[in-house]
């Protein structure tokens, strides 16, 4: 029995908001002092270290359940199923429901939940509810769905990876132009073919990087203190993920019994390009096998890093052949891996 993705569909909000955009920012530091370099400095390096040129904003009137709804159905229109034959509708995200001009995280009723009354679902068999894993949120939806299809749990599982992260954002911190909005679903089904999820890995590290990523006060001090905006601590980040990331995608590639030369495609979350192209690098070092040109599609340099949405977009754009000069053929060997808040990790072998 093979668990396989039979749909996928993905929404890139229209709205873009270019790295010139920024040149009136007041960026500062984390104490609130200012930063000795013209904005157009600043922006320089920040593309020079994430490859980001432009991210993409929604509409205010949209959130992220909006999104989640608009990916959902292009995945289900892509599978050509009935969404009433849903046993499973799980929805990954960190942030809820903001509204524009807020920063109150709207997260009752689960987004899950309002993306089943947005798809007009009535069967109440079709159990629908949020998960929290940071970036690597919609992959570890994916691990989730397969065990409940292994299980005989369900036949048919809705997926989604939605965020709008352009409304948690502090406008005086440089980390800010990072962040993006967009979402990605996938249907996920059983049937007797060979091709599927073939390995997977997941872990949870705490014990010193719990905080790596966290909620924290604008870097204004005449700001309202008690407002939170997403934080970060690059540089941990970056030496984590460097390690063990490739560390996890090797185990998973190991277990599933393929070599490293039939890999095909890594679809990896698009958090940064310099830190991406680094975690494939080393992975393919702990094979002492070169990195094959062209292995990583990237979408980041116009799309930035929308969080959970990243994997299942660049993965839904390059099999619309979306993507220059990358695509996926049938028995092809990819793999999905992330890395994120919590401190998470995933990964899964996957043959298309």
């Amino acid at each position: 029995m093979a668990i396989k993705i039979t749909g996928i569909g993905s929404y890139i909000p229209r709205g873009i908001e270019k790295n010139e955009d920024f040149n009136n920012h007041e960026f500062l530091n984390a104490d609130g002092s200012s930063i000795n370099h013209e904005n157009t400095v600043i922006i320089e390096k920040f593309k020079a270290i994430t490859g980001i040129e432009e991210r993409r904003y929604a509409k205010k009137e949209y959130t992220s359940s909006d999104l989640g709804f608009f990916a959902a159905e292009k995945a289900i229109a892509d599978a050509q199923i009935d969404p009433e034959t849903l046993d499973y509708i799980i929805v990954a995200h960190n942030y809820g429901d903001v509204q524009k001009g807020s920063n109150f995280s709207d997260i009752v009723p689960s987004l899950a939940s309002r993306i089943k009354h947005k798809l007009r679902i009535k069967n109440p068999k079709c159990v629908a509810y949020d998960i929290l894993f940071g970036c690597p949120g919609w992959i570890e939806g994916v691990i989730q769905a397969q065990a409940y299809l292994k299980a005989g749990m369900a036949n048919r599982c809705l997926v989604v990876g939605t965020e709008m992260l352009s409304r948690v954002v502090d406008d005086h911190d440089r980390d800010s132009m990072i962040y993006s909005d967009g979402a990605g679903a996938s249907i996920i089904e059983k049937d007797d073919s060979d091709t599927g999820i073939l390995s997977f890995e997941t872990a949870t590290f705490t014990y010193d990087e719990a905080y790596f990523l966290f909620n924290g006060s604008s870097y204004n001090p005449d700001a309202e203190q008690a407002t939170k905006y997403i934080k970060m601590y690059g540089r941990k980040i970056y030496n984590f993920a460097l390690t063990n990331v490739p560390n996890a995608m090797k185990s998973c590639l190991d277990k599933s019994g393929i070599a490293i030369q039939d890999v095909k495609k890594i679809f990896i979350h698009q958090a940064n390009e310099k830190m991406d192209e680094a975690i494939c690098e080393r992975f393919y070092k702990l094979y002492d096998y070169p990195m094959p040109e062209g292995v990583m599609p990237m979408s980041i340099h116009k799309l930035g890093n929308s969080s959970v949405a990243t994997v299942p977009t660049v993965f839904d754009l390059v099999r619309q052949g979306k993507l220059d000069n990358q695509e996926v053929n049938k028995g092809d060997i990819v793999i999905f891996a992330s890395v994120g808040a919590g401190m998470n990790i995933n990964a899964i072998v996957y043959r298309y």
